[in-house]
């Protein structure tokens, strides 16, 4: 089936928050009206009450608050008059330059003005008029402003509460949008992390681990910028646009829809940014998974890079990454550079120019006039207009990035994983039985052929042969980290397939060659944070095995601190810890991995006493290259190139003479040589 495009992906996760997204968005809206209110408020303002006072005045015989006494008449403007009320006369107040001239008669308000020795001249479409002009003092005028000065100031005091409304909207909104960014990143990672605990094992072995990091930290990290970018930045530049054309239809409609070419230009735009910007940005995240990758290795293998003296080596394998790191994202720099503030300079401009013309334009017809309060308001619009317009513009490189970022997140989440089924089953008794078993890590090279053996609950099978004969693989395909392709694997009767892989390890224990300790406590090591396995229960184990004699001498016995990896203590401390860990868990099944392998013999005493305490009472699967560690094995199985070429004990296999008995005669010649 085909899947989804990431951005309808990203989509539907956001889509998981929408009631605080939808809440956000709302109160989004209403702060951006209520933001939006000021330049129509400052329209009305400029035009209606500064500028109001020029226009119609008449002379009335009732004094009220919009009266002005002026030259002993009470005047009020013709549209604070009543219906009905009484007039006496109609005159008018005009500004010609800076000065303001009040005229006996009602005179026109379009046309040119021009005044002469106290004649006010009209010029109009319909010819020039002439009229008697009073020069008013500046006391003479501030009578007539009077009046406006109570609607001014309650306009004023409007738009501030309007304005601290909105701020506690823009609030709310800025905090329901990123709370919502942060949930929907939140459940990415979680279900990404989930995700690689479900995908079969094959998939990591051919994975640095920094690449997949590289996924869960630094792709999703991209994401998030990604929502809380779109969800607080785009959308609010968006909806603020949508709310600047709004006011604009309500101003000019001719004008706005001039204006509205702007949103065809941005999306075109876009479309030119995501076809280049999705090329470089592929090859910077796959770049940056890589370092990491490299980062991680060259730490984890330095003191062989140091022994060796490949510093200069893994600095140029480094370097390499880098300028491919470097060049890319100087080409998306550039790119950046081109498509963003520089652009919007230009379309503002434009945009202006348009402006200038159609107004330039109309003011060549006499009888055309727009106010002052309108282009103060007009002017106000189209210079907000390109705030989101920038915004969104410088928003891009991000929004791509992360578009590629979820592109590569979705493709390990797209990668077919299996069900965690942790139900529990009973404990099962350890009896273990390989039919006809054969396995291949890539489906053609075989490396177990045909193999079949049975080990019966309670005893302790080995496992012998040289490097490559399959040892590691019977292991694996017990633990189900793989699945045979041919013949059946059962546990008790039951095949293992049946159950879940988790049900099969639930009563599984493993020892590697190499114990691995996490960071924490001496005791969460061997608890593993399991609720089950209380403290008690872990130290218990941990003097079962013998590991209290070296814990004891601690600072802080059972609650030293373990560093990763548990670097601070000797191979052999390690070792026995992990056979605490193996024990407090008390497993029907034992793996031990070569678990004696690398220790030095005054050690291994210890380690084969802990190991007598840890096989006791469960089947116990033994990898061994030394051969001296399984000689109490009840059964003792030779492998050779993926099949079985001997079975027995320890006193049967030497009695045939065969491949053990070699390897036996090899091991013993070389330890008399070392004595």
């Amino acid at each position: 089936m085909k899947k989804a495009s990431t951005e309808k992906r990203l989509f539907a996760y956001a889509f998981q928050f929408k009631r605080g997204i939808i809440i956000g968005i709302i109160c989004l809206i209403i702060a951006t009206t209520l933001e939006l209110a000021g330049p129509l408020i400052a329209k009305q303002v400029i035009d209606e009450h500064i500028l109001g006072i020029e226009g119609a005045w008449h002379e009335v015989t009732n004094e009220d608050k919009n009266t002005v006494n002026y030259d002993g008449k009470q005047l009020k403007r013709a549209d604070r008059l009543t219906d009905g009320e009484q007039t006496l006369g109609a005159h008018t107040v005009l500004q010609v330059g800076k000065s303001y001239y009040f005229v006996d008669e009602k005179v026109p308000l379009q046309g040119k003005r021009t005044i002469e020795d106290g004649t006010l001249q009209i010029k109009s479409a319909d010819g020039t008029e002439r009229f008697q002009a009073e020069k008013m003092k500046m006391s003479e005028i501030y009578s007539f402003f009077k009046p406006e000065q109570r609607a001014i100031f309650f306009l004023l005091g409007l738009y501030m509460v309007l304005l601290v409304i909105a701020g506690f909207f823009q609030f709310y909104q800025t905090f329901l949008l990123q709370k919502s960014s942060n949930q929907i990143v939140q459940k990415m990672r979680n279900d990404i992390f989930a995700h690689t605990q479900r995908i079969p094992i094959t998939y990591f072995v051919d994975q640095p681990a920094g690449k997949i990091v590289a996924r869960i930290t630094n792709d999703t990290e991209a994401i998030r910028d990604l929502y809380e970018r779109v969800l607080s930045i785009v959308l609010t530049s968006a909806i603020y646009m949508a709310g600047i054309f709004v006011a604009l239809f309500i101003l000019d409609a001719k004008l706005a829809l001039i204006c509205l070419l702007v949103i065809p230009l941005i999306i075109g735009w876009m479309k030119v940014y995501k076809f280049f910007g999705t090329k470089y940005n592929k090859v910077i995240r796959s770049t940056v998974s890589e370092i990491n990758g490299n980062i991680n290795e060259a730490i984890q293998g330095m003191p062989i890079i140091q022994a060796f003296r490949r510093e200069a080596k893994t600095k140029e394998e480094f370097e390499v990454l880098n300028e491919r790191h470097f060049t890319f994202q100087r080409k998306l720099v550039k790119l950046s550079a081109l498509t963003s503030y520089n652009l919007v300079t230009v379309f503002r401009n434009l945009a202006f120019v348009a402006f200038i013309w159609y107004f330039g334009s109309s003011s060549l017809e006499l009888s055309s006039v727009i106010s002052i309060g309108m282009l103060y308001a007009i002017v106000d619009y189209l210079t907000r207009l390109f705030e989101p317009v920038t915004d969104i513009v410088n928003q891009l490189p991000l929004i791509e990035q992360a578009r590629v970022a979820g592109s590569r997140v979705f493709e390990l989440m797209d990668r077919d994983g299996e069900a965690v089924e942790n139900e529990e089953i009973n404990k099962y008794r350890g009896n273990i039985k390989f039919d006809h078993v054969s396995f291949a890590y890539n489906d053609e090279d075989y490396v177990l052929n045909d193999i079949s053996f049975e080990v019966k609950a309670g005893q302790t099978a080995a496992f012998a042969g040289h490097t490559g004969s399959g040892k590691s693989s019977i292991m694996n395909l017990l633990f189900r980290f793989y699945d045979p392709q041919k013949g059946s694997i059962t546990i008790d009767g039951y095949p293992t397939e049946e159950w879940s892989r988790q049900q099969v390890r639930s009563h599984m224990g493993i020892v590697l060659q190499d114990p691995f300790l996490f960071s924490g406590t001496i005791v969460s090591n061997v608890t593993m944070n399991d609720p089950s396995i209380d403290r008690e229960r872990a130290i218990q184990a941990l003097k079962a095995v013998g590991a209290d004699r070296f814990i004891e001498k601690l600072p802080n016995k059972y609650d030293e601190k373990v560093t990763e990896g548990g670097s601070t203590f000797s191979l052999g401390e390690r070792q026995l810890i992990s056979f605490a860990r193996a024990l407090a868990f008390d497993p029907a099944i034992l793996i031990l991995d070569e678990a004696t392998a690398n220790i030095d013999t005054e050690t291994e005493a210890i380690i084969q006493r802990a190991l007598e305490v840890l096989k006791k009472g469960r089947t116990t699967l033994v990898i061994a290259h030394r051969l001296s560690t399984i000689q109490q094995a009840d059964v003792i199985f030779v492998l050779e190139h993926g099949t079985i070429k001997e079975r027995g004990n320890h006193v049967q296999l030497l009695e045939e003479k065969g491949m053990y008995y070699q390897m036996y005669q090899m091991q013993q010649g070389k330890a008399q040589r070392a004595v």
